[in-house]
């Protein structure tokens, strides 16, 4: 529970009985219902008064339909309906999830490896359902998936949620699970951002921490920024996280989202291989898809993924009262500052306003709960820092936009192409279907040959592999396998290398990723 505020009382909804307080938020209250007809437990999540304005209803409204159009997924929280309380404040009426989510678990429990890969496997199921109905989620971290009462995990707080065609410039995060690309001078949100999200959140899992933190040093959020946007991972410290699983971790958070697994069932696909490396069952992935009719089944990879037809729940938001708006947006509180230890709360970045920002400054963050867009001294302390710029530096950098400037104005005007500006940010939106290099590439003797295997993180149809090797005896090795693995005699001379890359149809090619192992 929430230590700013206290709840607030809950509201009287006809066809339930109040139990008690599940949580707050920043601008939200969760309480236990006991539903009459029929009977179950509900989670009901209500709006506070004082918050009620268009911006927060916008978002409020927001998570209803996405979640009811998601709502028949596995692992996503089912909606069960939406209104409007008589006291005027909107309430949202959820599946009760009575098992403690992931968030409380990780810092007091070991997950196993087995139960984080299942559970990996799962939510990238319900994170493809999402991305293929056009739904970013923004803000996947372990507090957001919950465990039902058949001890599956279950994603929700799709809150801060977007459509990956939606020009919107607000930003959700959680600082210790986002994206280098959430603290860029221009944030941006794609289906890699969220693949980041989930291979951070797995990684926390395993270590009892998150990925950038660093035990017994310092964790402010400015440290814990700095890491994330430098790709610093600590490393797992875990005798029984296989190197396969680590390096799949690893290649979900690379700093460039290109080298990123291209979508959340190239994760999963990822996480499954794992698990047949580890004789494990291999965990079903469910993937809705709402271009398929609602009968169609479409089993892939011997079964191992099943992806069907989106079930879309209608959830009359509507058909009610209307979700009124009514006073302003009550006077901003005051947060702690960003040399605290880094929270784990949602953060909304809102898009910047008409002033110009003075350079080096970052668009205004506002805190989680506050949708208004005022800046959280949190944010402003990242803004001071970055903003801390010396004379000569200054100088330098108005000399080299003149220098670059005059080269552009060449380009442009002696060639026959067009100049664009591109955006303000040092991590720029990936293209699509640009391969990346093979990732989790393992060797291992058998006999007197080496057997490779690797894994493509953005598979396409018709993709090959390009290998090679050079041993110090004998012919070049040039093959072109269909397969993630080949198998290669020893290198007498004690070190045995395969280097692989991967071709589309196209003919784009990736980068060589080599291995080599002491045989």
């Amino acid at each position: 529970m929430s230590p700013k505020r206290a709840p607030a009382p809950p509201p009287l909804l006809p066809g339930y009985e109040h139990r008690r307080l599940l949580g707050s938020g920043g601008f939200a209250d969760v309480f236990l219902y006991e539903q009459v007809l029929p009977s179950r437990p509900v989670a009901v999540k209500v709006l506070l008064s004082e918050a009620v304005d268009t911006d927060v209803v916008e978002h409020f409204r927001r998570e209803a339909n996405v979640m009811a159009q998601l709502s028949s997924h596995p692992s996503i929280v089912t909606i069960y309906g939406a209104a409007v309380s008589d006291d005027g404040r909107p309430y949202l009426v959820m599946e009760y999830c009575p098992r403690p989510n992931l968030g409380v678990r990780y810092r007091s429990d070991r997950f196993s490896v087995a139960e984080v890969l299942a559970l990996g496997v799962q939510i990238a199921g319900a994170v493809e359902t999402a991305h293929r109905a056009g739904v970013l989620h923004r803000d996947i971290k372990p507090a957001n998936i919950l465990v039902t009462a058949y001890n599956r995990p279950a994603l929700t707080d799709f809150g801060i949620a977007t459509t990956t065609g939606e020009a919107d410039a607000s930003t959700g995060m959680s600082i210790p699970w986002s994206p280098p690309e959430a603290f860029a001078a221009q944030p941006w949100s794609g289906r890699e951002s969220d693949v980041f999200a989930l291979g951070a959140t797995l990684y926390t899992l395993l270590a009892g921490r998150s990925p950038f933190e660093l035990p017994g040093g310092s964790n402010s959020s400015l440290d814990v920024i700095a890491r994330i946007e430098r790709g610093d991972v600590a490393p797992l410290a875990r005798s029984d996280v296989p190197a396969s699983l680590e390096a799949v971790l690893r290649s979900s958070m690379e700093v460039d989202p290109r080298r990123r697994y291209s979508s959340a069932q190239a994760l999963g696909r990822a996480l499954q291989q794992v698990e047949a490396e580890m004789s494990l069952s291999v965990t079903q992935m469910d993937v809705l898809d709402d271009s398929l009719p609602v009968d169609a089944v479409d089993d892939q990879d011997g079964g191992a993924t099943r992806i069907r037809g989106v079930v879309e729940i209608d959830p009359h938001v509507g058909d009610g009262p209307r979700l009124a708006t009514s006073s302003p947006a009550p006077a901003m509180p005051s947060y702690a500052a960003a040399t605290q230890i880094v929270s784990d709360a949602t953060v909304v970045r809102a898009p910047a306003g008409p002033a110009i920002p003075r350079p080096g400054e970052l668009p205004v963050a506002a805190e989680a709960g506050s949708p208004w867009g005022v800046a959280s001294e949190q944010a402003q302390a990242v803004r001071r820092k970055r903003s801390r710029t010396p004379i000569v530096a200054t100088i330098a950098a108005g000399v080299l936009a003149i220098v670059v400037g005059v080269g552009i104005w060449l380009v442009v005007t002696s060639g026959n192409g067009s100049s664009q500006p591109g955006p303000e940010t040092t991590i720029a939106a990936p293209q699509p279907n640009a391969p990346s290099k093979p990732i989790a590439m393992t060797a291992t003797v058998e006999g007197d040959e080496v057997r490779f295997t690797w894994a493509n993180p953005s598979p396409v149809d018709g993709d090959v592999f390009i290998v090679r090797s050079d041993p110090s005896e004998g012919d070049p090795i040039r093959e072109t396998p269909v397969l993630p693995e080949l198998s290669i005699p020893i290198d007498p001379d004690g070190q045995t290398c395969l280097s692989v890359a991967i071709q589309r149809t196209t003919g784009q090619q990736s980068a060589y990723e080599e291995f080599c192992i002491d045989a």
